[in-house]
């Protein structure tokens, strides 16, 4: 599994392909020049393989090179973030 964490706007959220047609998401809307992450999903036979955090790690790296900030509404990235301070410089509430 070596894909990319890619943002999809139109849908509003970024996905993580993981096996075949399976994907791990993280929801969005837009505000301005944030991003309030709103709701994150992985899978269930996917949970503890580190597949959550990989997909939060994408989804604040591509905010951080949007130039954007983040929201963190969704209880799944907050938890990442406190594990994660060196994203402070991205996060706005």
């Amino acid at each position: 599994m070596s894909a990319e964490v890619k943002d999809y706007p139109e849908r509003h959220r970024f996905e993580l392909p993981i096996e075949g047609d399976d994907i791990a998401v993280a929801y969005y809307r837009v505000e301005g020049d944030r991003l309030i992450l709103t709701h994150t999903e992985v899978p269930s036979e996917y949970g503890g393989q580190g597949i959550g955090s990989r997909l939060a790690r994408g989804v604040f790296d591509l905010i951080r090179a949007s130039g954007r900030k983040a929201v963190l509404k969704c209880p799944f990235m907050g938890a990442f973030y406190a594990r994660h301070p060196e994203y402070a410089d991205i996060v706005d509430g």
